[in-house]
Order: C-alpha cells, then sequence, then structure tokens
C-alpha cells in the first residue's frame, strides 16, 4: 500500500477569461476526488489530495472540466503512469503538463492520451517514502513482498476458467489473495464503521474499469460531493488499527486513517450477479466446502446497501443441518429471536482481519464499555411479518455470524492485509524497529500457513478466513449482531459510529430482494405480465341500459337490480350485469372475460378474433414503449435471449387467459379492527361472510365486539382468474324488524363493511389487512379485516406474496436507477399537483411499479411506504430529505386524517398496514437516529456556502417534524420527541463540537481563514499565559460561527419561529463555553499577571462587544447581570492604578510647563491657565475608557467609580498643594496677575470637578466614590478660601497705611455736638475727603482684578478686602488701640497687679484725643456708606445683603453708635448683653453666700436692694502674711451717679471660711426697672497701706431673681469677669471718659482680676 500524493496548482489555458469555471477532477484506481471551481484563464487551486495505492501498474488521470449550467464540458485531460512518479517526502514545484483531448484505451483501461490541445496545468505528483524505516529494511522487505507475490502467482491457476468477468470471486479458495487487498482490488476494509466522508474520496463505479470517458460532457460535478457507493471500513481492518496503535496519538496515524479507503465494492462484477453466483454456489457444494465458501465469499454485497442473506435460503437448510452441531460448539448461539427476514442480512458488522485480534488475551485495549453501549444504542430488534423461509434464514444467519468470529480455541494469527514498508512505521512511534520486524515475519509465516491451508493441507475448520456470505461486509445501525458477549473489539474510535451511516441508513426493509435471484426471477416475469397488457388501458366493458326478465344481481355489489324495467346495465361485449352505479366499480377486462366466456360456450371463432385483438394490443403496446421492456430487462439483468424467450411466454398466459387457469385458495379470517357499532348497546355482533365465484361461506358470530377474533379457515376452488374473492362483514340481528327485512332483501343483517379481492391480485401466502368499504354511499363503514390467505396457481411454484413481490420490483428499480445509473445520487422525479408524492421514479419505471401494482393490488399506501423505505437508505443525497418528508406528510395523512364514516383510529389502521407496524415504526426510529446524529453535525453536513445543502437541511428538518407527527398522530404516542426541541438538542450538540475544535485549532483556523501568517508554533496552539492574542482571535472565530448561524442557518431553519433560532442559541451555546474558559483563563492570568494592562483592556472591550452585539438580547440573558466585567475587574483596577501615576507624572510635567510660561491665560477669554486643561484632558481621557467599558453591573462600576474618585482626589490635592505651597511668594505688587490665575486654576478645578461628577453618574454614583468627590470639592473650597485670603492679606500694609491717613484726616473735622442740618454737605464734603486715600488704593486694584479673575474668585478676593478694610477702620479709627498694646489685653493687664491702676489712667489721658465727636461719627457712618456701594460695584460685586449683614460692618457701626451714647446708657447696655459674665467658672476659688432681697415702694416705685452677707466658704488663698478676707458689695447699673454704690464688711483674721452675717441696702431709682442692675460682690485680703488683692470676683444680675423677692444662694468665685466683644467694645469707650467718675469706676470693676498669690510662681 503506497501513500500517493497528488498536488493541484494552477493552469493556464488558451483562451479568454470569462469562458472558464474550471475544476480538476483526480483519478485513480476507481476513486475519484474533484477541487473546487476558479474562474478565469489562470486559475490556481492548491489543493492536495492523498490516494492509497496498491497496483503501480495503473495511471492517475486527471481531468480538466468547465462548469456548464446543467452539463460540464471538458476540456483536456492527462494520463499518468503511477510507475513514473516519484518517490518523496517533499512537496516539490511541480511539472508543467499540457492537457490533451483524446484518451487511448487498452482492454478497457486507459493507457495514454492523444491530441494535445493549448491548455497547460501544473501538478506536483510524489509518493510518500516509508515514514522511517533505515534504507537496508525498506530492501529487505521489499524482497519479501516479492517473493509472496510470486507464491500468490503459482496458485492462482485455480479458478481461471471460472472468470466470467474480470476479478471473479474464488469460491472454495481458503485463502482469497483478493481479499488481503494483495490482489487487484484494494479491497480495504469492507466493514469499518468509519466512512471517511472527510476525504474526498469516492467509488464511481463497482467496476475495476474505468467509466467510457464523456469527452463532450458529462452531469454536473456537484454530484460528487456525495458519496455514490456507501464505503465502510472494518473497525479494526488493517495493521495500523492494531493493538498497538490504539497507544498513539490520533495525530499519529493521520496520514494512513484520514484518508478515505478505496471502496471494497470495487471488484468486477455487479452486487446481483456476484450474490446469485455466490448463493448458485454455496448449494451445490458438498457441505464442507459450503461452509468454506460461505466463510469466504467475497461478494461485493459485503459492502453494497443492500446485503442479503436471503438469496442463501435453499442451501441453508442443508448448512444448518451439517454444523448446527459444530456451530452451537464453536460460539454461543446468538439469542436474537425476535429478528425478522427483514434485518438478518449483514448481521455480521465486523470482520475479524486485525493481524492481532486474539494475539493477547491480557491486552486491555479492547473498549468494552464503548462496545457496549453502541450495541444498546442501536441494535433494536425487529419484527416483521413471519414468513416460512425466515426459520432457515435464521439459523444460516447465526451460522454465518458464529463463524464469523473466530472461537477461541484457535490460535492464530492472520497476516496483515496491505503489506508495504510504511505500515511498520506507525508502530515505531512507540516501539523501535525489533518490534516492527517481529510482526513481519510473524505476519509472513502465518501467510505460508494459508497458503498450505488454501491448497487443502491444513485443517478446513481452522481455517482463519472467515467472511460473512454476501452479507458480511456491512454495517448498519439496526443489524448489529448480539456480541457482547463474544470477545470485545476495539473501536476505531467514537466518530466512526457517527460516520459510518453518512449516506445514508440502510433500511431494515433494504434487505433480501436485491440478492434473491429466485424472487428477482419470478417478479421479473410477473412484471412483464403486468405490462405488456396493462390494466390500466385494458378493453373497458360497453354498458348499455339494460331490462332484467327475471332477478338479477349486480355483479359488482351482489344487490337486487330493483325496478319493473331498465333495472340496471349490461356489457354489450361480455354480458356482464350491474347497477348503474356500480359500472365504474367493476375492473375486470372486458375482452378477457370475452374470450373466457366464449371459449366457455364453444364459440371458437370469436375467440380467435377477441385473441387476435388481445394481440394486437399487446404487439402495439410493444411497439410504443419498447423502453418499459427494456428498462425491466436491465433491472433485473436479464439477457436479450432469455428476455425474449420470457416475453413470448407472457404473451402466451396472457392469450390463454383463464381458460387454462385454476387454483386452490386456503383464506384464513383472522379478525377485524374499529368496526361501525350498529347495535344500541353502542356495539355490534360481527360475523363474515367470505364468496368465491358462486360459493359462500361464512364464521361464526362474535357478540359485542367491535374488534373480533374469528381465525376461521375456508377452503376454495377458483377457475377463473378474473373472479373475485367479497368478503363481507355484517352484524347479526335476531328481532322483528330484521326478519321482516328478510322478506324483502337477501339481508336481513346490518352491514358492517366489505373487501373485494382479485384473485388475479394474490400470490403465495399473503397475511394482508384490507381497509372495509362501503356498497353504496349511504352504508356507514369502517375498519378493517386481516386475512390469511394461501393461494396455490396450477403450474406455479408457491411464491412470495405480492407485497413482498412490488417490494422487490420497486428496491431493483430504486437500485437501478440511483446506483447503477446515476453513480448513487437519486433521481428525483419532476411531478407537479396534489398528487406528485405518489411520483416516485420518472415516466417509465413509475409507468412500471403503478402497473404491477394497479395489477396485483397492491395498494398506494404500500407503494409509498416502500419508496420512503427505500429513500431513507439515501437520505442524505441532494433533494432526497425533501421528498421523504413530502412522503412521510402524506402518509400521516392517510393514517391519521380518519374518514368522517369511519371511527377507526388512526393507530389502528396504521397496525393493519401491510407494510408491517414495526418494520416502519422501527425504519422511523432508525432514520431519527440518523437524521439527529446528522444534524449534530450540520456545519459539515449542509455547509451554509451550498444553498443546494441547505434546502436540504430545512427538508431534513421537515422530515424530522414529519417523523414527530407520525408518532403523535399516527402511533398515538403520548409526547414523542418535540421536533423543534430535538432540532435544538442537534444545534447545541454542533455548536458545542464547533466550538471545542476552534478552541483547539485557534490560531490555525484564523490564519487559514484570514490569510496571516500563523506565527505560533503547533505546540502552542491553546491559550498561553504569556500573550491574550489566543482570545481575541477565538472571539472572531466565533462571532464568524454565529453570523454565520444567524444570516444562512436561521433563515433555512425557519420552522419553528417561536422555539427555534438557530443564531441564537449559537450564540449562546458559544457564550455560555467562552464564559467558562474565558473565566478560567481569567483567573489563571491574574495570579501572574504576565500582559500588560492595557493588554486586558483591551481584550474586555472585544468581550463587551461580543456580549453586547451577540448575546444582551438572548431571552435567558435578559434580566441578568453579565458576569464577564467580574473576569476583568482586578485587571481595569490594575490598570486604573498605573493610571494614576501616570496621571500625577503628567500633572507635574504640565505645571512645570505653566510655571516655565508664567502661567499665562491660555486665551484672552479665558482666566485660567493651561495645565488646568492638560490635567483634565487626562483625566477625561482615562474616565472615557472606563465608560466605554459600559460596564453593566452595578456594584463593579462601584468599585471603578471608587477608585477612579480616589485618584481625581489624590491629582487634584496634589495640584492644589502645590499652587498653595508658592502662592504667597507671587503676591507681590509687581506680579498682580499671577494669583488671580492661580485662584481662577483652583476655581477651574472645582468647575471641571463638578463636571466630572455628573459625567460619572452625578446623584446615581456610587456613594462611597460620591462622598470622595464631594469632600475633594469641600477641600478645594477651602483651599481657595485660603489663597484669597493670603492673597488680602498681602494688601493689609497698604490698607493699614491708607487708613490711618484717613484717621489724621478725620481727626482733622472740627465741630461738636448733634450735627445740624444745614451742615450736612459739609459732612459729606469731609467723608470724601477722609475716603479720598483708601478709594485711590481700592480703585486702582479692583478694576485689575474685575478684569482677571474669574467672578467667583472676584467674590472671594472682595470679601476679604472688605473685611481687611472694615476691621482697620475699627481698629484704627473707630476703636484705636491703647498705645502700647491693644485696648483690653491692655486693661486686663493692668489691672492684674494692684497698684497699676494708676497706669491704665495715665493711657486713659494720653487716648483722649482719639475719641469721636458725633461729628465725625457722622463723617465715618457717610464713608462706610460709600465704601460699601464701591464693594457692590451694581451688582457686579458684592451683594448688599451680604455687606449688610457682614459681621464685620455690623460689628464697626455698633462700635460706632457706642460712641454717642452716655455713659449710663452704656453701662445699661453693658449689664443687659453681658449674661454670662460670672459663668462657667471651672475652678471656683472659693463661695459666697448672700441672701437677697429686692423691694419696691408701693407709692414712689422706688427699688431697694437689700443684701446680706451671710458667709464666705473654701477659700484658697496663699499668703506668707496674716489672711484677713472681707466681702465688698458694688450695685452696677444707670442712674447711680448720686446714690451708694459700694459696701463692704469687717475682715476676718486668718478665716478661710468667715462668717459675716452683715446686711446692706441700695438704692435704685426709678428711670429704669432692676432687671437693669447687677451685683458684684468680691471677695479681698485687706492690707494696711496698700491695696487689698482681690481673691475672688462673683456677679449676681438681679433679672435673675426677679421673680423671687427674697432669695438666698452661694455664689462661686472667679478669678475675672468674662465678656463679649460688646463688653469689651463698651469698656473700651468707658475708658476712654476720664472725666466721669462712674466710668472710671465702672471700668475698674470689670477689669478687676485675682491678685497673684504669694508663695506662688
Amino acid at each position: 500500500m503506497s501513500l500517493l500524493c497528488v498536488g493541484v496548482k494552477k493552469a493556464k489555458y488558451d483562451g479568454p477569461q470569462e469562458k472558464f469555471n474550471t475544476y480538476v477532477t483526480l483519478k485513480v484506481q476507481n476513486v475519484k476526488s474533484t477541487t473546487i471551481a476558479v474562474r478565469g484563464n489562470l486559475p490556481s487551486w492548491e489543493q492536495d489530495f492523498m490516494f492509497e495505492i496498491n497496483r503501480l501498474d495503473l495511471g492517475l488521470t486527471v481531468e480538466v472540466w468547465n462548469k456548464g449550467l446543467i452539463w460540464d464540458t471538458m476540456v483536456g485531460t492527462v494520463w499518468i503512469p503511477l510507475r513514473t512518479i516519484r518517490q518523496s517526502n517533499e512537496e516539490g514545484p511541480g511539472e508543467w503538463l499540457t492537457l490533451d483531448s483524446q484518451v487511448i484505451m487498452t482492454d478497457n483501461e486507459i493507457s495514454g492520451t492523444k491530441d494535445p490541445t493549448f491548455h497547460r496545468i501544473l501538478l506536483d505528483t510524489r509518493f510518500e517514502l516509508p515514514l522511517d524505516i533505515p534504507e537496508e529494511e525498506a530492501r529487505y522487505w521489499a524482497k519479501k513482498l516479492e517473493q509472496l507475490n510470486a507464491m500468490r502467482d503459482q496458485d492462482d491457476y485455480a479458478f481461471q476458467e471460472e472468470q466470467e468477468k474480470p476479478l471473479p470471486v474464488h469460491g472454495s479458495q481458503c485463502c482469497n489473495w483478493n481479499y488481503f487487498g494483495w490482489g487487484e482490488q484494494q479491497n480495504d476494509d469492507p466493514d469499518s464503521t468509519v466512512d471517511d466522508r472527510d476525504s474526498d474520496y469516492r467509488s464511481e463505479t463497482s467496476n475495476s474499469i474505468p467509466p467510457p470517458y464523456y469527452t463532450t460532457s458529462q452531469p454536473n460535478a456537484s454530484v460528487h460531493q456525495y458519496p455514490m457507493r456507501h464505503q465502510q471500513q472494518s473497525s479494526r481492518d488493517s495493521y495500523t488499527d492494531s493493538m498497538q496503535s490504539y497507544e498513539m496519538d490520533y495525530s499519529d496515524q493521520a496520514p494512513i486513517r484520514r484518508y478515505g479507503s478505496v471502496d471494497s465494492a470495487a471488484i468486477g462484477r455487479s452486487d446481483a450477479e456476484s450474490g446469485s453466483e455466490s448463493s448458485r454456489r454455496t448449494s451445490r457444494q458438498p457441505s464442507l466446502e459450503s461452509r468454506r465458501s460461505l466463510e469466504l465469499s467475497d461478494s461485493p454485497t459485503g459492502s453494497s446497501r443492500y446485503a442479503s442473506s436471503a438469496e442463501l435460503s435453499q442451501g441453508s437448510s442443508q448448512l444448518s443441518e451439517d454444523f448446527e452441531n459444530e456451530s452451537l460448539r464453536d460460539s454461543e448461539l446468538d439469542e436474537r429471536d425476535g429478528d425478522s427476514y427483514h434485518s438478518c442480512h449483514s448481521s455480521v458488522s465486523y470482520r475479524k482481519d486485525s493481524p492481532r485480534w486474539e494475539e493477547e488475551d491480557d491486552d486491555d485495549l479492547y473498549l468494552e464499555e464503548e462496545e457496549e453501549e453502541f450495541i444498546e444504542d442501536y441494535s433494536e430488534t425487529e419484527e416483521g411479518y413471519p414468513k416460512e423461509e425466515e426459520l432457515e434464514e435464521e439459523e444460516e444467519e447465526e451460522l454465518r455470524e458464529q463463524d464469523t468470529y473466530e472461537p477461541p480455541e484457535h490460535e492464530t494469527y492472520p497476516p496483515p492485509q496491505k503489506p508495504l514498508p510504511q505500515e511498520p512505521a506507525e508502530e515505531e512511534v512507540q516501539d523501535p524497529k525489533a518490534r516492527a520486524k517481529a510482526n513481519w515475519l510473524r505476519a509472513f509465516n502465518k501467510v505460508c500457513m494459508q497458503l498450505q491451508e488454501a491448497r487443502g493441507e491444513g485443517d478446513g475448520e481452522k481455517s482463519l478466513w472467515f467472511k460473512g456470505g454476501p452479507g458480511g461486509g456491512l454495517i448498519i445501525i439496526d443489524s448489529m449482531p448480539d456480541i457482547r458477549k463474544r470477545k470485545p473489539i476495539p473501536l476505531v474510535s467514537d466518530l466512526s459510529l457517527v460516520q459510518s451511516r453518512k449516506a445514508g441508513i440502510t433500511s431494515a426493509l433494504a434487505s433480501s430482494t436485491l440478492n434473491n435471484e429466485e424472487l428477482k426471477n419470478h417478479v421479473y416475469k410477473k412484471t412483464l405480465q403486468a405490462l405488456v397488457y396493462p390494466i390500466s388501458c385494458t378493453t373497458p366493458h360497453n354498458f348499455e341500459v339494460w331490462t332484467a326478465t327475471t332477478p338479477t344481481y349486480c355483479y359488482e355489489c351482489e344487490g337486487l337490480l330493483w325496478g319493473i324495467a331498465r333495472q340496471g346495465m349490461r356489457c354489450a361485449e361480455c354480458g356482464v350485469k350491474c347497477h348503474e352505479k356500480c359500472q365504474d366499480l367493476l375492473n375486470a377486462d372486458c375482452l378477457q372475460r370475452a374470450a373466457e366466456k366464449s371459449s366457455k360456450h364453444g364459440a371458437e371463432d370469436r375467440t380467435q378474433n377477441i385473441i387476435m385483438v388481445l394481440k394486437d394490443r399487446m404487439k402495439i403496446r410493444e411497439r410504443n414503449k419498447p423502453e418499459i421492456f427494456e428498462l425491466i430487462q436491465e433491472v433485473f439483468g436479464v439477457n436479450k435471449t432469455t428476455h425474449t424467450q420470457q416475453m413470448k411466454a407472457v404473451k402466451q398466459s396472457v392469450l390463454d387467459g383463464t381458460s387454462k387457469w385454476s387454483a386452490k385458495i386456503s383464506i384464513t379470517v383472522v379478525c377485524a379492527q374499529g368496526l361501525q357499532a350498529k347495535d344500541k348497546t353502542g356495539s355490534s355482533d360481527p360475523y363474515v361472510t367470505v364468496q368465491v365465484g358462486k360459493t359462500k361461506k361464512r364464521t361464526k358470530t362474535i357478540y359485542g365486539n367491535l374488534n373480533p377474533v374469528w381465525e376461521e379457515n375456508f377452503h376454495f376452488e377458483c377457475h377463473n382468474s378474473s373472479d373475485r374473492i367479497k368478503v363481507r362483514v355484517w352484524d347479526e340481528d335476531d328481532d322483528i324488524k330484521s326478519r321482516v327485512k328478510q322478506r324483502f332483501k337477501r339481508e336481513s343483517d346490518d352491514f358492517l363493511g366489505q373487501t373485494i379481492i382479485e384473485v388475479r391480485t394474490l400470490s403465495g401466502e399473503m397475511d394482508v389487512w384490507y381497509n372495509l368499504d362501503k356498497r353504496t354511499d349511504k352504508s356507514a363503514v369502517s375498519g378493517a379485516i386481516r386475512l390469511h390467505i394461501s393461494v396455490e396457481i396450477k403450474g406455479e411454484e408457491k411464491v412470495a406474496p405480492y407485497h413482498v413481490q412490488y417490494t422487490c420490483l420497486h428496491e431493483n428499480l430504486f437500485h437501478f436507477v440511483t446506483d447503477l445509473q446515476n453513480n448513487g445520487v437519486v433521481k428525483i422525479p419532476d411531478a407537479k399537483g396534489d398528487d406528485a408524492w405518489k411520483v416516485y421514479f420518472d415516466e417509465t419505471a413509475q409507468e412500471i411499479v403503478d402497473e404491477f401494482a394497479m395489477r396485483y393490488g397492491v395498494e398506494s399506501i404500500y407503494q409509498a411506504m416502500t419508496h420512503f423505505a427505500c429513500l431513507s437508505s439515501k437520505y442524505m443525497c441532494p433533494g432526497v430529505p425533501a421528498v421523504m418528508s413530502t412522503l412521510l406528510a402524506n402518509i400521516n395523512a392517510y393514517y391519521a386524517h380518519t374518514t368522517s364514516s369511519s371511527n377507526a383510529n388512526a393507530s389502528d389502521r396504521f397496525a393493519a398496514s401491510n407494510f408491517g407496524k414495526d418494520r416502519f415504526v422501527k425504519l422511523l426510529d432508525q432514520l431519527h437516529n440518523s437524521l439527529r446524529i446528522d444534524l449534530s453535525m450540520y456545519r459539515n453536513n449542509f455547509p451554509a456556502s451550498s444553498p443546494e445543502r441547505l434546502q436540504d437541511l430545512k427538508s431534513t428538518v421537515d422530515l424530522l417534524t414529519s417523523i414527530t407527527f407520525f408518532r403523535m398522530k399516527v402511533q398515538e404516542l403520548q409526547s414523542p420527541p418535540r421536533a423543534s426541541q430535538v432540532v435544538k438538542d442537534c444545534v447545541k450538540a454542533c455548536l458545542n463540537s464547533t466550538y471545542e475544535y476552534i478552541f483547539n485549532n485557534c490560531h490555525e483556523l484564523y490564519s487559514r481563514e484570514y490569510q496571516t501568517d500563523p506565527e505560533v508554533p503547533p505546540e502552542e496552539q491553546g491559550p498561553s499565559i504569556k500573550n491574550l492574542d489566543f482570545w481575541s482571535k477565538l472571539i472572531t472565530l466565533i462571532v464568524s460561527i454565529i453570523e454565520e448561524d444567524k444570516n444562512s442557518y436561521t433563515p433555512c431553519l425557519n420552522q419553528f419561529p417561536q422555539e427555534l433560532n438557530v443564531g441564537k442559541i449559537s450564540a449562546e451555546v458559544m457564550w455560555n463555553l467562552f464564559a467558562q474558559d474565558m473565566k478560567y483563563a481569567m483567573e489563571e492570568h491574574e495570579k501572574h499577571r504576565l500582559c500588560k494592562s492595557a493588554d486586558y483592556m483591551n481584550l474586555h472591550f472585544k468581550v463587551k462587544w461580543l456580549y453586547n452585539e451577540y448575546v444582551t438580547e438572548l431571552p435567558s440573558f435578559k434580566s441578568r447581570v453579565p458576569e464577564y466585567p467580574a473576569w476583568f475587574e482586578p485587571f481595569v483596577i490594575q490598570w486604573l492604578d498605573e493610571n494614576e501615576e501616570v496621571s500625577r507624572d503628567f500633572l507635574h510635567g504640565a505645571l512645570e510647563r505653566d510655571k516655565k510660561d508664567g502661567f499665562q491665560q491660555t486665551s484672552e477669554h479665558a482666566l485660567f491657565s493651561c495645565s488646568v486643561v492638560d490635567v483634565f484632558s487626562q483625566l477625561n481621557q482615562s474616565f472615557e475608557i472606563i465608560k466605554k467599558l459600559e460596564c453593566p453591573d452595578p456594584q463593579i462600576v462601584g468599585h471603578y467609580m471608587r477608585r477612579f474618585a480616589k485618584t481625581i482626589s489624590n491629582v487634584l490635592l496634589q495640584y492644589a498643594e502645590i499652587i498653595s505651597k508658592d502662592f504667597a511668594s507671587y503676591c507681590s505688587k509687581e506680579k498682580e496677575k499671577v494669583p488671580c490665575i492661580l485662584m481662577n486654576n483652583i476655581q477651574q478645578l472645582r468647575v471641571q470637578l463638578e463636571k466630572m461628577f455628573e459625567a460619572m453618574g452625578g446623584k446615581d454614583l456610587d456613594t462611597e466614590a460620591s462622598d470622595i468627590l464631594k469632600e475633594l470639592q469641600v477641600k478645594l473650597n477651602n483651599v481657595l478660601d485660603d489663597l484669597s485670603r493670603v492673597f488680602a492679606t498681602s494688601f493689609q500694609p497698604h490698607i493699614e497705611e491708607c487708613v490711618k491717613q484717613m484717621g489724621d484726616i478725620l481727626s482733622q473735622v472740627k465741630g461738636t455736638g448733634n450735627v445740624p442740618a444745614s451742615t450736612c454737605s459739609s459732612v459729606a464734603q469731609d467723608a470724601d475727603n477722609v475716603l479720598q486715600p483708601i478709594m485711590d488704593l481700592l480703585d486702582s486694584n479692583l478694576t485689575l482684578f474685575a478684569k482677571i479673575c474669574e467672578k467667583t474668585v472676584l467674590k472671594r478676593v472682595l470679601k476679604e478686602l472688605w473685611k481687611l478694610v472694615m476691621n482697620t477702620m475699627e481698629k484704627t479709627i473707630v476703636l484705636p488701640p491703647l498705645t502700647d498694646q491693644t485696648g483690653t489685653q491692655m486693661i486686663f493687664n493692668a489691672a492684674k497687679e494692684l497698684g497699676q491702676l494708676s497706669k491704665l489712667k495715665d493711657h486713659m489721658v494720653r487716648e483722649e484725643a482719639k475719641s469721636l465727636t458725633p461729628k465725625q461719627c457722622a463723617v465715618v457712618e457717610l464713608a462706610l456708606d460709600t465704601i460699601k456701594q464701591y464693594f457692590h460695584a451694581g451688582g457686579v460685586g458684592l451683594k448688599k445683603t451680604f455687606l449688610e449683614k457682614s459681621p464685620d460692618l455690623q460689628s464697626l457701626r455698633y462700635a460706632l453708635s457706642l460712641y454717642t451714647q452716655a455713659t449710663d446708657l452704656l453701662i445699661k447696655t453693658f449689664v443687659q448683653t453681658q449674661s454670662s459674665q460670672g459663668s462657667g467658672v471651672d475652678d471656683p476659688v472659693g463661695e459666697v453666700s448672700i441672701h437677697v432681697e429686692l423691694l419696691t415702694h408701693p407709692s414712689s416705685g422706688e427699688h431697694k436692694v437689700t443684701v446680706k452677707v451671710v458667709a464666705a466658704n473654701d477659700l484658697k488663698w496663699q499668703t506668707s502674711g496674716i489672711f484677713r478676707p472681707f466681702i465688698e458689695v458694688n450695685i452696677i447699673g444707670p442712674h447711680l451717679s448720686d446714690k451708694k454704690r459700694k459696701f463692704a464688711t469687717k475682715s476676718k483674721n486668718n478665716s478661710w471660711a468667715p462668717k459675716y452675717n452683715e446686711s446692706f441696702q441700695f438704692t435704685l431709682g426709678t428711670e429704669t426697672g432692676p432687671e437693669c442692675y447687677e451685683l458684684q460682690v468680691c471677695v479681698k485680703d485687706y492690707c494696711f497701706a496698700r491695696e487689698d488683692r482681690t481673691v475672688g470676683i462673683a456677679v449676681l444680675q438681679l433679672r435673675d431673681i426677679l421673680q423671687r423677692p427674697g432669695c438666698a444662694c452661694w455664689l462661686p468665685l472667679g478669678r475675672r469677669i468674662h465678656m463679649d466683644d460688646t463688653g469689651l467694645t463698651v469698656l473700651r469707650i468707658l475708658s476712654q471718659r476720664n472725666n466721669d467718675e462712674v466710668a472710671k469706676e465702672f471700668v475698674k470693676l470689670k477689669s478687676d482680676t485675682r491678685s497673684a498669690e504669694e508663695g506662688s510662681s
């Protein structure tokens, strides 16, 4: 066996390019391969083919064809002798060959070509060298092979004379060389379960001679895309598949296994002949020999589709007797008993060819479980209708099966099937040369041993070369032998099961008839008989209206011809009488009846006339329709002479008609089903009458049963072939009505239905269901009756029933038209109209089957079912599924749409089918299985590129639907699998395997599909952790598949729009599988992270696109949150982390650039510089990328947003920080623009941040992210405030300078008292003068700010300036500081130490000049209004409300207002506002107990306060001398200048808790109530000759005790008085009133603090 590699590269044609659309056909050794068609005059194919060659004396024929619409025309051909082809493992550049136009034939084989054309073709041909055998070893084996061939030649003498055609089948030669594949026919492995449809190899004919050339045209080349013969190979056929090869990786076997073996049917003889020959031979040889021939016969039917064992029936009885015991001994009997003769063909599914079949029993390589599964799945037993031959056949079948499996005792080894040196190389993969050598030597010795056996030296019984008879080589789904008990057999691979039945299932029906020569012979005669004088155009009756003179009964319905005259019709020729309504039902041939009648009555001359007419008719028939008889002759393979003789005989039998005809008929009325209920009880009491001729018999009555069983047998003799058997069913009645009825009619009982059977349609033994028919339109009839009829016709041997004969005729016609005439492609007839489904063949063949059916009473539904069975063996051929679907739909309609008058349900009607219920159901089950398997690979079987195949795919689904409908409506199964669900499952299965395929070959497929260079080495085909290329390629491939499904398969499979959308299923399955793998891959990547984050992001985008484009709208995904974002989350976060770094770097860069340029405005309209723009451009770009991910998982979006918010926050804060750091340095007079721009920048950050916040989702943003951004906004706001403050502060020295000048100007304003109205103008004038300095400053700056600051920034700067101006004015003009230190501070400090009051007084004197006169106050008030107007700037600046409410202004105004108030009023204000002077004493220095009573004089309204000082307690005081505490009580309030304001108790010596119990009385005026007064209690240490020291102070406001007339309380002593700004201001103003005793005393009291203790630091 050599491997021939042919590379078809390109061609150059002579002629215009539009003229050519060419393909190249390669033929060698009965194998034909075809390239694709390419347009143009310089086509390039670049396709490689491989052939297994075992005859080097042949040649390779190369033909170039130009594709036409109907016919393809040949461009040229070239023949290359195989011996001239080089041996090499390397592809070569090829050789240009000139195409010739003619072939040279020698002995019916091509031996060369002639007549060159101008066309050339470039081919590269070479033989593959054996894989890696050393040279010397190759030479050694070649030598051995020659020796073997020599021995074989010597042995080949025995049967030369038996040869009728080339390559005979040697019947008695035990060692059939042809069988090993060493003979001339490459019988590679006929039984394999693999049908390698991937290979282009197709066997074209069953002859080893090449077909005659169509030099001009041939049928369109597309037919070659489908197998022309059913190829099959043994599951352990060659040396390659011996045990060792099982341990290899499949890829190691690839070179050998991938290419289909040449069809085993390539043997020089037609199936039918060799079948019959082997059968004849079997019957005439002695028993041992017959057994051996049975074992060895290598009939091509081994691979034929209709392999069979039935033709062995004659010899089988003797076989089974001879060998029954032995077969029982050899192996266990096959225990199937239900197999009918339909499936007993081809029960041998595996041949024992493997060289090491039983070499090592302990070898574990047998795949037991697989084997058993396989059997259980597919070998359903089947029941056909019983038949006498069945037993013989089953015995013989079992015998054959047992012989095929070698009994374990025999330890012999068969030789390899293909001994060529390349084979052992397969094993060297795992074993060195020694082992290969040993195997070859063993094989060589085996062959020698077998040769001895073949010459009779060996023991025949031990012969190993068993081949299971003519049917041995067939494996099909329904014919598995039960081999579970035998030794398990290794399967080639799981795929082989699927591929074994690619072209079609070999159905249960396609069984015996193709090779049953005896039956074929009989059917041949019967067909001629039916067609030479066809019933469809026999002479019609010549009816006339006729009057009966005696009571006459209708010939058709046997009813009385009623009436007085003109009762019915009578034929003028043959005299038959009937009702007018029955005349159309009468179908006996008038001429024949007339001939029979006249011969009976002796009218010979009339008979002669009629015979002459008949003869003429037959002659005309033969002359007008010669093609019919030629076709019959060809179909049944009858030679010319025999055919002529048969025609004569048949004509004679027609002429003899019935005169010489007689038959014995035995009729068993078995049972009936679904009868009408005629009784009131809802039932019937049926019985049956059977009438043949004038004889009538009846069965017993079965009471109350609509499905009665009678099982009664009747015998009749019949002498007239035009007689009829009339079977009528009646309901027996025994009541008055029926008796009355009997008076008028011959029948008293109710009619339940009848069937009329033409005697001529009877043949052999028949077990047939007949539907019951009406007699008149009024009869209500339903149901069917089963009859078992046995006919013995005189002179005719007992033959099969006509239904079986019809099957034989139909199958043989189908086989002939399809396989022999049309290379295995089913020819679909053109037929239109409602009955188009009943047209099975073209006109001639159709006429043959119709006439046969009509003549012999085969119902049309049986024809349809038979044709359906034939088609199911070819269901993968183009156009066939559509035909089958229509056919089955009509069969369904026939059974399921019952007629209104019939109440039989579909199931019963179907059960009464003559085709055999179980047989048809089983056929459908097998077909259903096969269709499912094919649909599970719809991409391969129905490529989208071929519209024809897509149409077939659609039809295949229709066919599945029809099967489902059949199961539901006809079989009435409860819930058969829905077609849509089945198709859905198949589509899913196909998609699963498609995904697996593209996943495993991703890089290779991608580079092939998109013409890229595969940059990955083959070992890295799968996904890699180092890069992500694999996944993007896989996505591209997935998309191409989904698109193909969406655009090609979805419109095609549109039968279930609601349930099945291939595109959607495709997307769903692909996504689910992809998601599993992708998820896992991403988990792995997460551990290692070897790729860039950008790569992961890109892949994320692709996955997102895939999901959004195809998956998101699918129902199962619609409401779901997809999971793919989760796979990429870690990588997106990683990218965001990296992105933050990038953004920071970018920020620094941008700021540096900006700094260098001096923070220029980006444009005249923009008030900020470019660094802000740059920073946000970068951030926006990053955000755009995140946004484009369109992540549908809100949780994950939240994570991204949080992470991104942090980035924004970090970047912007860093920006703000850098700006703030250097900001102060820019705030100088010469650079006033820059700080403004920097503040604008910060403001712009805030604006942009707000936009970013909105873009990121605004209110819907993840709360955490939102909080981060809000916090950031606040921080930026604070930064801006800080910057404004710093900026404003830089103006402070200038402002203070200006305000001082204002103060100086103001002090020069003279005038006292309240300003009279007349001086108003002078006040305004003064105010203008006073404002002059500050206005100059503000004017120059604010105009500039208004230009270069953003509005928000401007307002902030104005606010800060406003505060600054107000505060400075207040401090400098209104409340100027006391010279040394600021005012109040000084007051407190002065009073801290005793004896410093004089210092305070000095200050008071010095500051006197600073006190403002009322006029000056008016001027300042007016000036304030002007400044306020200025800052408001007509709405451009600060808001009026802000200015009015500004605490700084209010404070200033308040201070101003206090200036003009009297001392009493100020003191009153102080008392009323300072409510918490003594509160908040955290660590009291003691407490005082006093009792206060408030009295109001009833008439004068004068208030008196009585204070009783009870005691002091817990005084904290350290002193080195004597401690003499006394208590001083002061009343403070208005209008007290003329009243006593202070009392003091006596001092107590060295007592820290002194008791006093002294009372004092204060008188208050009537002007105001007591709420304007307060008591200040002070504990002091009495010192002689110097100021007393204060220990602690407490204040009691009288308003607190107003409600209680007398009040005793403990007052905690504090270290000083607490007061707020108002209090301080009042104090400051009063401190300036040096001439006022009350004021001075008040200031002293309020600024008093606890003195320093002795002994404390």
